[in-house]
């Protein structure tokens, strides 16, 4: 799976200094009722070009934050910025404006149209002449255009990823959520869409990334936060994350193989 810019690719979003992340998290309490918060004043934030994991045990709330920034779960305390913009409860259509996409893990695709009615169907978000950028998505991904008029239910699990991807990027956003891009994929595949993941960002996009495969993820990611039981645990750099003794004790395995 080989991604490469086509020259009519141009970003279109305002860079922001290091001083201002895209994304900013601050001191954030949500979950799915207000008597009962999953995340507790989690802060975090993204810069512009930035890929971003969140890694953790399962039920660490990293999901969770995925879904509060995109406004599918109730904020009860704190605040989300993009672009120095609050989006606590903006609607979605706003939010796309403003520059976020949101990859959800599952159902991210329609399954019964083909791979070209996807693209065209994400297309209708925007403004003004539509078939060029499906053009662009199509060279920047040659194996949409290959399999244009196929059922994209019968994509293999990258190829499937692939196009929510492309239809993630045809509102040419600033930021993209991933939840668990890499779920059920062969360990082969999974690596192909973290590649793509990795050169997707190298284009100018920030990436906020919620993977269970924290070893894989982190050796891409430039930084990452450790999340456990709804808290900020840890947080630095992914090489640094990942050659750190007690990360990899806890959340990597590696007293499992210390054992074997």
């Amino acid at each position: 799976m080989r991604l490469t810019m086509p020259s009519c690719w141009t970003p279109i979003w305002v860079v922001l200094s290091m001083a201002d992340p895209l994304l900013n998290i601050e001191s954030v309490t949500a979950g799915y009722r207000p008597d009962l918060p999953i995340l507790h004043d989690v802060s975090a934030y993204v810069g512009n070009g930035e890929i971003v994991t969140l890694i953790g045990p399962n039920g660490a709330g990293k999901s969770t934050l995925i879904k509060a920034i995109a406004n599918l779960v109730h904020v009860q305390h704190g605040n989300i910025k993009l672009a120095g913009e609050s989006i606590l409860n903006k609607r979605t259509d706003q939010m796309c404006a403003l520059g976020m996409a949101y990859v959800p893990q599952l159902e991210n695709i329609f399954r019964t149209l083909t791979v070209q009615q996807n693209l065209v169907l994400a297309a209708q978000r925007i403004k003004g002449n539509k078939i060029k950028p499906i053009t662009d998505m199509q060279q920047l991904f040659p194996q949409l255009a290959e399999f244009s008029t196929r059922k994209a239910g019968g994509l293999s699990g990258g190829q499937r990823q692939m196009l929510a991807i492309a239809m993630a990027l045809l509102a040419k956003p600033r930021l993209i959520l991933m939840d668990e891009p890499t779920a059920g994929l062969s360990p082969k595949i999974a690596q192909e869409v973290l590649t793509l993941i990795k050169q997707t960002a190298a284009s100018g996009v920030s990436i906020l990334l919620v993977e269970q495969n924290a070893r894989a993820a982190l050796a891409i990611t430039d930084r990452a936060y450790v999340l456990a039981e709804g808290r900020n645990q840890h947080e630095g750099s992914g090489i640094a994350l990942l050659n750190d003794p007690l990360v990899g004790k806890i959340y990597l395995g590696a007293w499992r193989k210390a054992s074997a």
